[in-house]
């Protein structure tokens, strides 16, 4: 195992510079997910750490030992590939132990390496097979155990489920993350859904336009997030967010939209006359009387029940809201209803630079 420090880390492509100074440290052991909208350089900051890629500047370094310029074989990382990267002429025993012929690993050692992964990862059935007779999970499976026959310091996963439907994304989830706690390596892990993130991950690095927005545990970027960025890319469904003005009156405040609906702001942060953007997530709203203290009036536009829970998109004033609600509430299209907000769950941000305002 080891430690992962990124150190002021830029990439340029001829003239256009991608990664703009990054730098971060992902502790020994830890399950670290880069995670953003496509084109934020998350890829790109992998194939560095793998030496798929050059360094414009800064320095990478793994357990303490700078590798600006070692060869990616000599890196002691293994990477996990979105495509399996599989040969299709060899079985998947040969696949597993491939890499360990090549570094020619006695016999012995590499029978009982591929053993290991098989074990772990179920494979045994299928060590005879080819590719062609696998599925997607089970492909995916077999790039891991080639991974883990090197026995790594470091895992690197590029987006590894993208290619899988959403059932077995669910699954290979709780495989890959299953498989970490018992092997303990250090993982790197790239991704565009924020579910994966948020489900794998110990830590979360939030990236944009080659740019770490923020660096936290799941919940504390769910429950604080730095900026609206953040805010927007994390939670599903996104959180609303509304911009107005904050007015504060008789000790209470609220932030009064463009078309004049009033949003309670609680303890919220702010000074009065401000322009901010209001965020509130779809499960921290429920529905009350339109005429209800603080209710905040609204029109239901769309139903969309899900079984367990409701997703209901409502217009109030110029916004789109989403409201999340447990259970079955018996509304429809064109109801006029009202939006109770929790005070202690808003968020505020400043409409000029998108930072969250501290209480």
């Amino acid at each position: 195992m080891a430690s992962v420090t990124f150190s002021n880390v830029e990439k340029s492509f001829g003239s256009t510079k991608v990664i703009h100074g990054i730098g971060f440290d992902i502790r020994d052991g830890e399950f670290m997910v880069l995670v953003g909208p496509s084109g934020c350089g998350k890829s790109t900051l992998l194939r560095m750490l793998a030496g798929l890629e050059e360094i414009s500047a800064g320095t990478i370094a793994i357990d303490g030992r700078v590798v600006n310029d070692v060869e990616s074989k000599d890196r002691d990382i293994a990477m996990v590939f979105q495509s399996y990267a599989l040969y299709p002429h060899m079985t998947v025993a040969d696949n597993m132990a491939f890499s360990l012929k090549l570094r020619k690993a006695q016999a012995k050692v590499i029978q009982e390496r591929m053993s290991r992964a098989a074990k772990i990862l179920n494979l045994e059935p299928y060590l005879a097979r080819y590719p062609r007779e696998l599925s997607g999970g089970q492909r995916q499976r077999v790039a891991m155990g080639r991974a883990i026959v090197r026995d790594p310091k470091v895992f690197l996963f590029d987006e590894p489920l993208s290619n899988l439907d959403a059932k077995l994304r669910v699954a290979m989830r709780a495989e890959i993350k299953a498989l970490h706690q018992r092997l303990k390596t250090t993982t790197v892990y790239v991704t565009r859904d924020q579910v994966e993130a948020m489900t794998m991950a110990d830590r979360i690095v939030v990236m944009h336009d080659g740019r770490v927005e923020q660096i936290g545990t799941p919940l504390d970027l769910y429950d604080h997030p730095g900026n609206l960025f953040v805010a927007q890319f994390i939670g599903s469904p996104a959180m609303n967010v509304v911009e107005g003005t904050i007015k504060r009156e008789n000790g209470t405040g609220h932030v009064l939209s463009h078309s004049g609906v009033r949003w309670p702001l609680g303890a919220a942060a702010g000074a009065e006359g401000q322009s901010v953007a209001y965020g509130i997530r779809p499960e921290h709203l429920s529905l009350t009387d339109a005429k209800a203290p603080a209710a905040v009036p609204a029109e239901i536009t769309v139903v969309e029940p899900t079984g367990a829970e409701t997703e209901l998109l409502l217009q109030a004033g110029e916004a789109q809201i989403v409201l999340v609600t447990h259970g079955r509430p018996q509304v429809n299209p064109g109801d006029r209803v009202g939006l109770a907000v929790e005070p202690a769950m808003v968020h505020v941000f400043d409409q000029k630079t998108g930072q969250r305002l501290a209480a």
